[in-house]
């Protein structure tokens, strides 16, 4: 049997929603989290980041300096027993031909931008993970509309902007005040099957 994976969002759901976050002393991670990432990751669960990283298309940083960020948040949560089978980020800018965008590596209309599910999909083949038996927590519309296009089940947390972007009309299959209760509700449909 395929495995099963859990894919986070990043800001708002893992570590504080800051906006362009450039920086490592910039991770703030939100109460909880690394214990969620441990107990999913000891019941079976790949636990894979995904994350829109649209500030390297628009020159707010690079390519290297998000590196440093992701070693960082491994790092700190690391040091409380919890890790990222893999991080996956999309750094092209939302709109293909947007002057911001100077470099024209990152003006195209990609398949990774999520509410596209292209990092799942990728990250489902790349890890052997059967998507229909997984989750995608996240704390916008986009991430449950990321989790119906790729086809898994969606929780939203309250945590970040807890679903009040407003970007689309979709429902996520539970709403959890944080991803310590996403992470609950997860173990608890993941035993009865």
């Amino acid at each position: 049997m395929a495995r099963w994976a859990v894919f986070l969002d990043r800001d708002g759901t893992l570590i504080d929603e800051v906006g362009y976050l450039s920086q490592p002393e910039q991770l703030k991670i939100i109460p909880g989290a690394p214990d969620a990432v441990k107990r999913l990751r000891d019941a079976g669960a790949a636990v894979i980041i995904v994350t829109n990283q649209a500030g390297v298309a628009r020159g707010f940083f690079d390519e290297p300096g998000l590196k440093r960020v992701h070693d960082k948040l491994e790092e700190l949560f690391a040091a409380e027993g919890a890790r990222f089978d893999a991080i996956y980020y999309c750094p092209h800018h939302p709109e293909k031909n947007h002057p911001e965008a100077n470099d024209p590596k990152y003006r195209v209309d990609c398949d990774c931008r999520k509410p596209k599910p292209g990092m799942v999909l990728q990250a489902a083949e790349r890890f052997g993970v059967d998507v229909a038996r997984s989750f995608l927590v996240g704390d916008t519309t986009r991430d449950v509309l990321t989790a119906r296009n790729a086809g898994c089940s969606a929780l939203l947390v309250e945590t970040g902007y807890g679903g009040k972007d407003g970007h689309f009309n979709v429902r996520p299959d539970a709403t959890c005040p944080n991803l310590a209760a996403a992470a609950d509700w997860i173990l608890g449909r993941i035993s009865r099957r």
